[in-house]
């Protein structure tokens, strides 16, 4: 587009830093009026699990969702106006973005017309995901060298394994399982948007790793072009840090499965991208776990017909053990900064 788009890191060190500031501006200066808007088409607001902390119910009832939009928003303009978009990482990640966003529109606004927790089936999210991320993986694979597209490596060491055509529906697990996972984890206020700040950040380091040669390549894999992925990390990082703005206890306005279904799915695709699917688990171990706690008190509750935890997912779980909700989310976000940084030690 201009010479300004080059790949030297000092030209995307300086692209990316301009990305991260200008979502961040757009999305503190337009919050305000997405959610006057969104208190106009729905004055009743998000509609609150009954299941849940009882205070919630009380506490968040009339919050307005879909508050996803001012990331993405922010975010997609930040990659437009400097990041490359003709590469093949770079426009992906941008309609996963907004497949995965409309995805979780169509079920926020469902939810918020309707007032029910739930709108959208499990089969047909599930269904969009699948493909959108089978599209996905295809296009990186493209984009990606053959000596190393199949390869999973390992952090820390200098071991991979080549998957084969296992890697295809590895990948889409990886991406869709992230997606989800995310989801999952956006049940307090600034809780998932903090989190996702932190590791998206630490991505864009990671980035800046797997896309310079200079690397050593047994422990780093080297991907061309990857270095890219800093731009469009910076930009979703400041949106991320724009929205909790908004966000934070007392939340303005939720994420919603707007925000929540996109963000993850494009996390999971940034670590595709950048050959890190393991060090996803490590960084977002916090992800992880909520996930898993979801799992077994299904599987529990099931075979005993009890409650593995008092609620599920486990940040729920704290609060039914008398933990403020400000205590789990700073504690929540500690843990996501101290095993983001933990993670980075495999790239430095």
């Amino acid at each position: 587009m201009w010479s300004f788009l080059s790949y030297a890191p000092d030209t995307v060190v300086c692209r990316s830093v301009m990305a991260f500031l200008f979502a961040f501006i757009v999305s503190v200066l337009t919050g305000g009026r997405l959610i006057d808007f969104l208190k106009k088409i729905s004055k009743s607001g998000q509609p609150i699990r009954e299941d849940g902390p009882q205070s919630h119910i009380v506490e968040k009832k009339g919050t307005p969702t879909m508050g996803g939009i001012l990331i993405l928003g922010s975010s997609l303009l930040a990659m437009l106006l400097f990041a490359n978009v003709k590469l093949h990482f770079v426009w992906i990640s941008m309609l996963v973005l907004l497949v995965y966003g409309i995805t979780g529109f169509a079920d926020d606004i469902v939810k918020v017309l309707k007032q029910t927790p739930n709108a959208m089936t499990a089969k047909v999210k599930l269904f969009i995901q699948f493909m959108a991320a089978v599209l996905a993986v295809n296009v990186i694979g493209a984009a990606t060298p053959n000596m190393i597209e199949s390869r999973l490596y390992f952090p820390y060491t200098d071991f991979s394994i080549q998957l084969s055509w296992v890697y295809v529906p590895f990948a889409v697990v990886v991406i869709s399982g992230a997606s989800n996972a995310v989801n999952l984890s956006d049940g307090l206020d600034g809780l998932a948007g903090g989190m996702l700040a932190i590791v998206f950040m630490a991505f864009m380091i990671v980035a800046f790793a797997t896309g310079n040669p200079i690397f050593n390549e047994s422990v780093v894999p080297y991907v061309p072009k990857s270095i890219e992925m800093a731009v469009v990390c910076a930009a979703l990082t400041g949106g991320c840090i724009g929205f909790l703005w908004f966000n934070i206890k007392k939340a303005r306005i939720f994420m919603g499965d707007t925000g929540s279904l996109s963000l993850g799915a494009v996390l999971g695709v940034i670590a595709v991208i950048l050959k890190h699917e393991i060090l996803l688990a490590i960084m977002g171990i916090v992800f992880v776990v909520e996930t898993v706690s979801v799992m077994i008190q299904v599987v529990y509750f099931k075979k005993t017909g009890k409650r593995f935890f008092r609620m599920a997912p486990i940040h729920h779980h704290f609060e039914q053990l008398g933990w403020s909700e400000n205590k789990v989310v700073y504690t929540f976000w500690m843990v996501t900064l101290l095993a983001s940084l933990i993670g980075l030690l495999s790239v430095i």
